[in-house]
Parts: C-alpha cells; sequence; structure tokens
C-alpha cells in the first residue's frame, strides 16, 4: 500500500491550497479515505472524511464551509481543496485510508 501526498506549501491568509493523494496498491474504490492534520505540540486531528463512492464527506467544525473532500476513483486520488486559510490551519496534512494506511504527510503552512 501507498499513499503520496503533493500540494503543501506556504500560502498567505486567506489564500487556497489543494491536496491530492495517490494511492496505489490496494482496490482504492473499497475503502473511505480521510484527511488527518498534526500542528507542532497537537495531537493528529481528522480534518475531511469520504464514503467510497464520494457521496457522503464531513468535516471538523472549525474547516467546515472552507475546505472540500473529493475523490475520483479512477486516478485513483483522494483530495483536499483548502481555501480561506488560517494560520490556525498550519500543520501536516496526512492522508488516511479506513484499512489504517496513512501517507507520509505535506507540510501546510499559512504565513504572511
Amino acid at each position: 500500500v501507498q499513499l503520496v501526498e503533493t500540494g503543501g506549501g506556504l500560502v498567505q491568509p486567506g489564500g487556497s491550497l489543494r491536496l491530492s493523494c495517490a494511492g496505489s496498491g490496494f482496490t482504492f474504490s473499497n475503502y473511505g479515505m480521510s484527511w488527518y492534520r498534526q500542528a507542532p505540540g497537537k495531537e493528529r486531528e481528522l480534518v475531511a472524511s469520504i464514503d467510497t463512492t464520494g457521496s457522503i464527506t464531513k468535516y471538523a467544525d472549525s474547516v467546515k464551509g472552507r475546505f472540500a473532500i473529493s475523490r475520483d476513483n479512477a486516478k485513483p486520488a483522494v483530495n483536499l481543496q483548502m481555501n480561506s486559510l488560517k494560520p490556525d490551519d498550519t500543520a501536516v496534512y496526512y492522508c488516511h485510508t479506513n484499512n489504517g494506511y496513512w501517507g507520509q504527510g505535506t507540510q501546510v503552512t499559512v504565513s504572511s
């Protein structure tokens, strides 16, 4: 199983980033997917999740209305569109499968 996140970087407050997680080595369409994040000195927290078909999504209260999770089972990949970014969104973002696999993480830094 391999999960590779891309799209992180440095962005100013109010800006946008789009994270992508490419999956391989397993039947991607069989598993729900999630994005987590971990800020320095804090526990890893669930940001957003999506079911196998993309029809059910859930979000942490802190990102509702700003972030959108989606998936493309044909690629296969899961994405996280992040808008109106705030300094509190600074963290390492991880892709996660519902059968317990993690990506290596991608750093998102929101700073002026």
